[in-house]
């Protein structure tokens, strides 16, 4: 099994725990040594690839499965769709005879619609730069779709996009920044249009659900929303958080963040089943062990 984005807040607990069940190799630049060392340390056999040059030698090319979690944020448009775009496709050029390929898409790629629950056929557009928030994040994102949606019928390899909504764990994911901000006594941006609805998703059913992610992988692509059982408001998650952690949460509502980006899980629990960790238990678990 290969994992790209294996030094990344999702990518590298994955690696880390698939390595319990399967053969993981790691691709990524590995500028930071010890990220490397983690990796190898629990058994992940790293090689050093590149998506912005599409340099994919030290990758094997007979891997079964990939997890694509590697994405660029730059916010240099032409360097972002260079390596979410044309790198995707050259990785799964290299990669053509794996079984299955899993990309790792993003619930950015929908077009802003107020509390609407999105569908996976829903308006695609950009949730990102028009709030002043990671310009390059949604075009990207959604150029990356349209290369494995190629890419899964060019190659007949078995493709499965997943738009992950708000990852987190004991430690990372927006939440936790968040977290950090209400033990710093500093007020958290929300959007006017209130509340601010997402679907965070715990990294344990991340990881639970990608056999059946794999499984559900087809030519054309299939396209399924990631993301948890429940639509949960960052004032919601913020005022659970201060209360485990004894503070107060404060507020600041400001159009230069994004607008609510709830999501429809029904193809996701019809493909791998409802998640396993309610999200006020695993924020709990993350502040108690912060």
């Amino acid at each position: 099994m290969l994992v790209t984005g294996a030094t990344g807040q999702v990518g590298a607990p994955v690696a880390e725990r698939l390595v319990e069940v399967a053969e993981v190799w790691a691709v990524a630049r590995f500028s930071d040594p010890a990220a490397r060392e983690r990796l190898e340390r629990v058994g992940v056999r790293c090689v050093v690839g590149d998506l912005e040059s599409g340099d994919f030698d030290n990758v094997p090319a007979d891997v079964d499965y990939v997890l694509d979690f590697a994405v660029a944020k730059t916010n240099d448009f032409d360097r972002d769709l260079r390596a979410n775009g044309e790198g995707l496709g050259l990785l799964m050029q290299r990669c053509a005879a794996a079984r299955a390929f899993l990309h790792c898409s993003s619930t950015a790629v929908y077009q802003p619609d107020g509390h609407r629950a999105f569908v996976e056929t829903d308006p695609l557009g950009d949730n990102h730069r028009p709030f002043g928030f990671m310009p390059t994040y949604s075009i990207a994102k959604i150029s990356a779709e349209v290369v494995a949606r190629f890419a899964a019928r060019a190659y007949e390899l078995p493709t499965t996009i997943a738009r992950l909504s708000v990852p987190y764990g004991d430690d990372f994911g927006w939440p936790r920044f968040h977290l950090a901000m209400i033990e710093a006594g500093k007020p958290i941006p929300v959007h006017p249009n209130a509340p601010s609805v997402y679907n965070p998703i715990h990294v344990d059913d991340i990881v639970r659900s990608i056999p059946a992610l794999l499984g559900a992988a087809t030519v054309p692509a299939t396209i399924v929303n990631w993301a948890g059982n429940d639509q949960v408001s960052i004032e919601e998650w913020c005022a659970h958080l201060a209360a485990v952690a004894g503070r107060t949460a404060q507020f600041a509502p400001t159009a230069h963040t994004i607008e609510s980006v709830a999501c429809d899980v029904t193809k996701f629990i019809d493909i791998a089943g409802p998640n396993q960790v309610h999200w006020r238990d695993g924020l709990t678990r993350m502040a108690t062990r912060r």
